[in-house]
């Protein structure tokens, strides 16, 4: 076997869902039924308007999940029901599995094979950052908050809600590897652990455990490991299924200052 080929089937079993993450999951998406139902309803009741594809709208791309006004599937399904009539659009009436399936629809990207997300309320979703989750412990935000994990001030406009999911749920698996942990001994004896935020040919560059900015120099390093581990928690057993479908709702809220 060659080493790309050996690398790829490593990537990708990386990514394979535990047992116990899929039946978790499982509890915060829609299901395939759900999703197959709404393209129905779509293509009859949206298309029209929206397009095949969802985007004939200005400012909005349904398959993208680029909204004016809504985040939540509360807030979708508020658009539907209600109509916008400064923009034209029309109320419509459907009974509460047709509403699910027409988010799940739009959740999956348009996709009958994709992930559909639930997404609860952003007001108890912040709740949650600050209180149970201890999020802001760790994380920054708006200016607000430590260094010591990746900034989320525009998360929501970075990642999709199946990737956020994921992060919540099974966070080293999901981990980006430039945010890699990272452990060094320098040739002096100096120990260094950290977030890598760079790193070339010479130098790694890093936020230590004190939320100082180092570049270092490889030819000065004893010892450079990088840690396959997220320090951030699993919010498998800790949260609930509505918990975690609020607290997606308030990362996904997060676009960044204007």
């Amino acid at each position: 076997m060659t080493l790309n080929r050996m690398g790829a089937l490593l990537f990708w079993a990386s990514l394979a869902l535990s047992p116990q993450l899929a039946s978790a999951q499982g509890d915060h998406q829609y299901t395939s039924q759900d999703i197959e139902a709404g393209a129905r309803i779509y293509s009859s009741q949206c298309a029209l308007c929206h397009g095949a594809s969802g985007d004939t709208v200005n400012g909005v791309n349904l398959r993208l999940g680029r909204f004016r006004r809504a985040i939540t599937d509360e807030d979708l399904a508020g658009v539907v029901t209600n109509g916008v009539a400064t923009g034209g659009m029309p109320s419509i009436k459907l009974s509460a599995a047709e509403m699910t399936a027409i988010i799940a629809f739009i959740r999956a990207g348009f996709d009958p094979a994709g992930v559909a997300v639930k997404v609860g309320n952003v007001a108890r979703g912040q709740s949650l950052y600050s209180g149970k989750g201890k999020c802001a412990s760790c994380h920054r935000i708006n200016g607000s908050g430590p260094r010591l994990a990746p900034d989320l001030s525009d998360i929501g406009a970075a990642r999709t809600p199946s990737a956020l999911q994921r992060s919540l749920l099974e966070p080293s698996t999901a981990m980006w590897p430039i945010n890699r942990p990272v452990r060094i001994v320098t040739k002096d004896g100096r120990e260094i652990k950290g977030r890598r935020l760079n790193e070339d040919t010479y130098t790694v560059q890093l936020l230590d455990d004190q939320e100082r900015l180092m570049s270092l120099d490889k030819a000065d390093l004893k010892t450079y490991e990088l840690g396959k581990t997220s320090p951030m928690p699993s919010l498998l057993k800790t949260f609930t299924a509505d918990e975690v479908a609020d607290l997606l709702g308030y990362l996904l809220s997060l676009k960044g200052t204007p």
